[in-house]
Formats: C-alpha cells, structure tokens, sequence
C-alpha cells in the first residue's frame, strides 16, 4: 500500500510530461508533413509570376499536345490492365487449370522490372533488322517485316504488361475471399456462371479493382522513363525538356502545378472509393476441392492465356536482356560500369536508410502525440509517393538553390568576400531530400502496421519493470519492428535503385547510376549496351517481389 500511495501522487505530473512529449511528436509530424508539402508549395507559388508569351507559347503548342497524350496514355493504360488484371487474378483465385499455383505468384514478376527497362529489351527486340525482324524473315521469308512498337499502342503495351500487377494483386485477394460461393449463390438465383460473375463477383470486388486501376493511373501519370524511350510527349517529359531543354525553370515548375492537379484529382476519387470498400463479402480462402472446374478446353485456354501473358510481360524481356548482355559483359563489365554500380547502392542504401529512419520516426510520432492531428499531417507527409518523380525533383531543386543563395549571402557578410559559397542543388542532399518525399510512403506503411500490433499494455509492462525510454525502443519494439523495418528498408532500397527522374534531374555532374547508364545508352538506340545496367535493375527489382509473395504466403498460412 506504501508503494501504490507514492505512485498515485506522481500521475498527474506523468500526464503532464507526456502532453508535453506529445506536443514534440506532433510537431515532428507537421515538420515531415511540410517537406512533403515543399515541392507542391514552390509549384504553386511559381504561378504568381507568369511569362505572357512563354504561356502563349505552351497554350498553344504545347499543353494541348503533351495533354491529349497523357490523357491517351492513362487511360489506355488504366483499361488495358484493369482488364489483364481482373482476368488473371479471377483465373489463379477461383477456376482450376493447369499451372495455376506456379502462375499465382509468377504473374507477379513483371512488377521486378521497370517499365523503361522492359521499353529497352520491347523496342530493341522489334527494331529493323532486331531479332524478331530476322526470325520472321527466317520464317516466312525477306518480305516480312517485324511490327513496330514505336507508337502509342507500342507504348500502352508495355505500361500495361510492366502494371498490370498492381490490379492482379487486388482483384486476386479480392476474389480469394469470395471463392466459388459467389458463384454459387448466382446460380441458386438461375444465372449462369458468366452472368453471376457480372452480377455478383464483379461488383463484390468492385472497391479493389478501383483501387488498383487508380493505382496504375498514378504510376503511368508519373511514368518517365518509359515515355522517353518511346519518344512520347507527356507531362513528364515536357517538364524535363522545359528544365534542360528551354532553360526555363519557371515553365517547368508551371508544368508541374498541371501534373499535381491531375495527381490530385486521381487520390481523390481513391479516397473516396476506397471509403465504400467495406462492403465487400467477406468468404474463407479458396481451397482446392471448392475452386471452380473448367472444361478440357477452357482449363488449356486459361493456362495458354496465363502463359502468354508471363512470357510476354517478363520471360522474353529478361531472356533478350540476357543476350545482349552476355557478348558485352567483356567491353562493358569494367571499372565505369562498377562505379555506375557503386553509385546506385551508395545511394540506394543511404536514402533507403534515410527513408526508413524517417518512417520509424513518423509511425512514433502518430503513435505518441495521441491527437488525431498526427494522423492527418502523416497522410500529408506520406503523399509524396503520388508526387511525380519529375515534379519533386523541379520541385526541390528550387528551395534547395534559394537555401544555398541565401546561407552563402549571410556567410559573405558575416565573413567577407572570401567566405565559402554553400551550393547544395545537384548534390546528394537535394538528391536524398527529393527521396525522402517521394518513399517515406513506401516505409511508414510497414512500419506503421508493426508498430500498431505493438499494444499500449506491452508499453505499460515494460515501464513497470523499470524498462523505458530509449531501452523501451531498443530491448522491446525494435525486436517487434525487425520485420517491418527491413521490409520497408528493402522496398525504399528497390524504389531508390529503379528510381530515373530525379537522379536524372538532381544528381551532381557525373554522378551516373545504373538507371541513368539504361537512359543514356536508349536515347542513343544502344539497346545492347542498355542491357548490363537493366538487368542489374531487374535482378534487384526481384527482392521486394519475393518478399510480397513470402508475406502473402504467411498470410495464407
């Protein structure tokens, strides 16, 4: 009793110490949040000082133009893997056909490769005199020519194989947890199992196919690299060529505050769709003996359109990227390819690191300050993922420059003329800055989710046994994070290495990576050369796919 009586005196100072704690992480969250928010205030603020003439300029021969084909362009992409994807992920969840545990997780690759990469390996493969140029002509003879993939259908198609899996994966889960039984229930009403699909399974996943459609819009709106190797004016590349092209950063920035609408007009409706995603029915997983059985020929048809899909989407872009590679590993394996290799994961481990660290720091920091408030400015700071990568790097570059300006003036009045000029844009620090924005996403949502299987109990009892503070994080929840931190390091680290706008556009003079070596040596057309450096991005651009498919699997388990 004499120890409970001198407890209770001292909770009411307790509150109070950690209302203050809980004020400092708050006030961590909003400062995360207003970097996040830099890029997209800078854009904004560049539209109070508008060049007449050089807006003329673009109304009229630009942003009609370079908007058509975006609009084209993300809108055949959204169609064309919405419908990949919902059909692959109906066929592997609910109908049994030959192939279709190996096909579950094998449709997933593609996610491994980036769309400028498969670009690389799906326009040299069809180039004049390329290999498909010589096998047709071998088959069929000289006359034959190998179709072009120089167009915008070229292009849609290799958007749409490189995401079509961030559909499958949705549709997939979606249609799992509803099995056969949808069908099932359509066909005690008197459908047939293609109306009860339309009827019944369809709507039941309509919130994910959404999610997952939208998700593809996202990622073909920010695209940039593939646009580059097709050659095809969209936003992105208009940005770039306003930058390096005009030498107008303005006209760049203005372009970007274009772009950020488009983004912001795309999480809205996700918001608000992903809201009434509750409805959705909720089944057992699909076991062996209740998946749906097909015909002789339909179950060959699934698995011939199954594998087709595999091929086209992973197997024949590696496997050309394989041979070319291989006859160039002796010209170019030397010591500039192991320094465009050094770059790439001195990079991608220090913002990976940076990244993580963060993330950790944000999860804390919604977890502490105990205020709805955090959980606001940690959506706002974990926007930057929706942020395209040519806008951020713009969007940066800016700041950055004005800081360094700034800090060398007061240097140069507190020192003279000869204090040191502070010049921080195309260093690594405008370049990890941009990073941070654009992946914080991509690590506070393992972390977060660890952290929140971590109950206020566990916290309760290691303070009662004399644990807290520092050793509270170091002997308790980190061991409880290890899992969610190295997924979220390995996924920052994967996204960092594949990541071509803003190394491109932020990297110090003659700091080239492995992403940057593939841009250059396809703005050339040495799609040989190009595929070294791809492959190497392929290669690592696996890890995190095989993680998601061990998480998947222990979920299942």
């Amino acid at each position: 009793m004499s120890e409970l009586a001198e407890r209770l005196p001292a909770l009411p100072h307790g509150r109070f110490r950690r209302r203050r704690g809980s004020r400092g992480w708050l006030l961590i969250a909003g400062l995360l949040a207003a970097i996040t928010l830099l890029p997209v205030i800078v854009v904004i603020a560049s539209f109070s000082q508008i060049d007449a003439e050089l807006w003329q300029h673009m109304s009229r021969h630009v942003l009609p133009r370079v908007s058509m084909n975006t609009l084209w362009m993300v809108l055949g992409t959204a169609v064309g893997s919405l419908v990949l994807g919902t059909a692959l992920g109906w066929l592997t969840a609910v109908c049994d056909f030959p192939g279709r545990r190996f096909f579950g997780w094998a449709l997933l690759l593609p996610m491994a490769m980036p769309g400028y990469v498969m670009a690389t390996a799906m326009l040299g493969l069809s180039d004049f005199n390329g290999p498909l140029h010589q096998l047709l002509q071998a088959l069929f003879g000289s006359d034959v020519a190998a179709p072009r993939f120089r167009h915008l259908g070229g292009l849609l198609l290799v958007l749409t194989l490189t995401l079509y899996p961030y559909v499958y994966l949705l549709s997939r889960n979606a249609f799992m947890s509803q099995g056969a039984r949808s069908l099932e229930v359509g066909q005690s009403l008197g459908l047939d199992r293609m109306r009860s699909f339309l009827r019944i399974s369809l709507p039941l996943a309509r919130p994910w196919l959404a999610a997952g459609t939208l998700l593809v819009m996202m990622e073909a709106l920010a695209d940039f690299g593939t646009v580059a190797v097709f050659n095809y004016d969209t936003f992105t590349l208009a940005i770039y060529h306003a930058w390096y092209g005009m030498f107008s950063i303005q006209s760049a920035l203005q372009l970007s505050g274009v772009l950020i609408l488009a983004v912001l007009i795309i999480i809205t409706i996700e918001q608000r769709l992903r809201g009434r995603s509750s409805y959705t029915a909720q089944f057992a997983g699909v076991r062996d003996e209740a998946l749906l059985r097909l015909g002789t020929a339909q179950r060959w048809g699934a698995f011939a359109f199954a594998a087709t899909v595999f091929l086209a989407a992973f197997v024949v872009p590696a496997a050309q990227l394989l041979v070319w590679a291989v006859p160039n590993l002796a010209r170019d394996f030397d010591a500039r390819y192991m320094g465009f290799a050094f770059n790439s994961l001195v990079l991608a481990m220090m913002g990976a690191a940076l990244v993580t660290a963060l993330g950790l720091l944000l999860a804390y920091a919604v977890r502490l300050a105990g205020h709805p408030l955090a959980r606001l400015l940690a959506r706002v700071a974990t926007l930057g993922y929706a942020l395209p990568g040519t806008v951020l790097a713009v969007g940066v570059f800016v700041p950055v420059a004005w800081f360094s300006d700034s800090a060398s003036s007061v240097l140069a009045w507190l020192f003279g003329d000869g204090a040191p000029r502070l010049v921080l844009q195309g260093t690594l620090f405008a370049m990890l800055l941009a990073y941070c924005i654009r992946f914080l996403a991509v690590a506070h949502g393992p972390v977060g989710s660890q952290l929140e299987r971590v109950t206020r109990s566990v916290d309760e009892a290691s303070r009662g046994l004399g644990v807290s503070g520092m050793r509270l994080l170091r002997r308790v929840h980190l061991p409880i994070l290890r899992r969610g931190l190295i997924t979220a390091a390995v996924f920052a680290f994967v996204d960092i290495m594949k990541e071509l706008p803003i190394t491109l556009m932020t990297r110090p003079f003659g700091w080239d990576t492995l992403a940057t070596r593939v841009y250059q040596m396809t703005t050339e057309g040495e799609w040989e050369r190009a595929a070294l450096p791809a492959l190497a991005i392929v290669v690592v651009g696996l890890v995190p796919v095989a993680v998601l498919l061990h998480q998947s699997d222990r979920r299942r388990a």
